[in-house]
């Protein structure tokens, strides 16, 4: 009988060649467990929250309750399921961390399972979601509360992390934009200490996300280019981004293509229901693929020139979209031309050539939207550019496909001051 050792290979020799390990494919996808989608089904809120919940705690902002009826609907919708619901905050702009801190010490007290409704766009689900985090993380006998805040945001206070497990939320977005139904952070801002920071954890994520596209049809046009903008911004950079993740990347591709035709739909007939539900279906997709790999230039940048010149947070990604599509043309031709032949299978057959097409495609949907074009039209001071570039770093800088230092960039927004 012929020997085993004879007859086998090499143990070495079946082994696979040595590679480094593709650094996107080893990730965590984070999304909302459950998301319901479709038009009129706000009237499903109640059956949602009652699986999650025995109370309701309303955090809206006013517009958002407008275009879902006004608090009463909202409140006659989760009493049918049993659910005693009260507003327990209001948002009125980008949450701060006085307004969150005010709203904390306002919330009622924990009686039963308590579920949160954060309903409004990405400013008043972001303030719901931080609420639901704090309820269960900050010390109630706290002497500084606004520590309390501070200190879970990142970059600046302690770096506290969210440990214990948020109460539910409910995400209810009335604008097709940032996607803040399906994230894992709260953006919160300190004027008085000039920073915008975000709260982040995985269990920061909304249990359910209730999307529902006719919600936005009382968005005015200003409010539904910046937001439309905000969600294609979000979906070129996360899908450029240097920790990009293939399953973000395919989302990106099936929804980016019908984001930019439905946005021109719908800023030419704003009833235009179905080219709505594109872009609430697109803002949500941007929500998974940004929480899931990374942003860039235009998300850092606009973060400071929100804090320094109070540039709502869509306005200012559409002016630097543009610019940092630029900036990163070289690095990302092939990207580029991948969206454009999903923008457009008739596109230029040379890379080179469709990422050229594709970098101007978005430049003119940003002119059709009426967006600014220079740093001045938002309003900033020209003796302010340095501690613009300064300021602009943080997790979304990071993730930049070009790498820039502060001089770099610098001279970049001089540009388009």
């Amino acid at each position: 009988m012929p020997s085993l050792r004879a007859a086998t290979p090499a143990m070495h020799n079946l082994a696979p060649p040595a590679h480094r390990p593709d650094p996107e494919l080893a990730y965590d996808f984070v999304v909302p467990p459950a998301i319901h989608f479709g038009a009129g089904r706000i009237v499903e809120l109640g059956r949602i929250a009652a699986t999650l919940g025995d109370a309701a705690w309303i955090v809206a902002s006013r517009r958002g309750l407008s275009a879902c009826g006004g608090v009463e609907r909202i409140v006659a919708l989760l009493g049918e399921a049993g659910l005693e619901a009260s507003l327990v905050a209001e948002s009125a702009g980008e949450p701060t961390v006085e307004q969150v801190t005010a709203a904390l010490a306002g919330l009622p007290p924990q009686h039963g399972r308590p579920v949160v409704i954060a309903l409004g766009g990405g400013a008043a689900i972001d303030l719901g979601k931080a609420l639901a985090a704090l309820a269960t993380n900050a010390d109630a006998a706290a002497t500084d509360p606004e520590a309390e805040v501070i200190d879970r945001l990142e970059g600046v206070g302690r770096g506290l992390p969210i440990v214990v497990p948020p109460l539910p939320v409910v995400a209810v977005p009335t604008t097709a934009g940032t996607g803040a139904e399906a994230t894992r952070n709260a953006v919160v801002s300190c004027p008085r200490r000039r920073f915008k920071k975000s709260m982040r954890s995985p269990l920061m994520v909304p249990r359910a996300a209730l999307v529902d596209p006719s919600l936005t049809l009382s968005c005015d046009r200003a409010v539904t280019a910046a937001s439309g903008l905000d969600c294609i911004t979000q979906l070129i950079e996360s899908y450029v981004c240097r920790f990009r993740r293939p399953l973000p990347r395919a989302l990106v591709l099936e929804a980016l293509p019908r984001a930019v035709a439905a946005l021109l739909r719908v800023l030419a007939d704003p009833g235009d229901l179905e080219a709505r539900a594109v872009m609430s279906h697109a803002a949500l997709v941007s929500g998974m693929a940004l929480g899931n790999s990374g942003l860039g230039m235009a998300h850092g940048v606009a973060a400071a020139l929100g804090v320094e010149c109070g540039t709502p947070h869509g306005v200012a990604c559409a002016l630097m979209l543009p610019v940092a599509m630029r900036v990163n043309r070289a690095a990302c031709g092939a990207d580029f031309a991948a969206l454009e032949r999903a923008c457009d299978p008739a596109s230029p057959a040379g890379s080179a050539a469709a990422a050229d097409a594709f970098v101007e495609r978005i430049e003119a949907l940003c002119a059709a939207a009426g967006t600014p074009r220079r740093l001045t039209d938002v309003g900033l001071a020209p003796d302010r550019l340095e501690w613009l570039a300064n300021n602009s770093g943080g997790a979304s800088m990071r993730g930049n496909p070009v790498a820039l230092d502060a001089a770099e960039l610098q001279a970049i927004l001089a540009a388009v001051a």
